[in-house]
């Protein structure tokens, strides 16, 4: 279980987050949504270790993250995604795997990891540059798979992405989930978040001012838009 306690943090002279509390449990999709510019991606480099200050507690389990290089955070168990994919462009899908290992994946090895993403095996040997953008999320993903992380954490996978390669990566992540790892999602598009979460929070202001089942969040959801998602 991952979780946030009162993380607060910034840039420079900028307090962006002021005081999140979350928590992302184990076999579960937790989603962040919530306008441009509340905190969202910044939250996500709080937990990488990418912040130049950053207050409050982030914790896997019982292991305190919050303070951790990024490698540190990594090695801890958090597999990160972020947000424009950011693959190798000259390096093929398996060199882009490679460069993640530290050593052979134990959870996913490579048989393990092209039944989940059945259309890189097809890709093994392109390069980067020359995938399709939705098959370059996919890579993101498995990149970070490889490292046998307990949580996913995914910065707007779908962006970009046509409605078909959104539907495969929402069945992607649904069976992550099935399997065991706890995923923290943030992510604009609503359709899919309402389809794939377990958890809805929605962030502004630099906190979180609702956190509940996705069930929840339908019955609420008019109510919840108009105060907090439209412009």
């Amino acid at each position: 279980m991952l979780s946030f306690s009162e993380v607060s943090g910034g840039y420079a002279s900028a307090q962006v987050l002021q005081g999140v509390s979350l928590t992302a449990r184990t076999g579960e999709i937790t989603a962040i949504i919530g306008r441009n510019g509340v905190g969202k991606t910044t939250l996500l480099r709080g937990l990488m270790g990418m912040l130049p200050r950053l207050g409050g507690r982030i914790l896997l389990d019982d292991k305190v993250l919050s303070g951790l290089a990024s490698h540190h955070v990594a090695r801890a168990g958090i597999g990160y995604v972020p947000e424009g994919r950011q693959v190798f462009p000259e390096l093929t899908v398996m060199e882009n795997l490679a460069v993640a290992q530290r050593r052979p994946s134990r959870l996913w090895p490579e048989d393990r990891l092209f039944v989940l993403l059945p259309n890189l095996k097809e890709r093994r040997r392109n390069a980067g540059r020359a995938l399709s953008g939705g098959e370059q999320q996919m890579l993101a993903i498995a990149r970070a798979l490889v490292t046998d992380p307990r949580v996913l954490v995914l910065d707007e996978p779908s962006q970009g992405l046509a409605p078909m390669v959104v539907r495969e990566l929402a069945r992607v992540l649904r069976q992550l989930a099935q399997e065991g790892v706890a995923v923290l999602l943030v992510e604009q598009n609503l359709r899919m978040t309402e389809a794939v979460a377990d958890r809805i929070a929605i962030m502004a202001r630099g906190r979180i001012v609702h956190d509940d089942t996705a069930d929840a969040f339908r019955v609420a959801e008019n109510d919840l838009r108009h105060r907090w998602l439209t412009l």
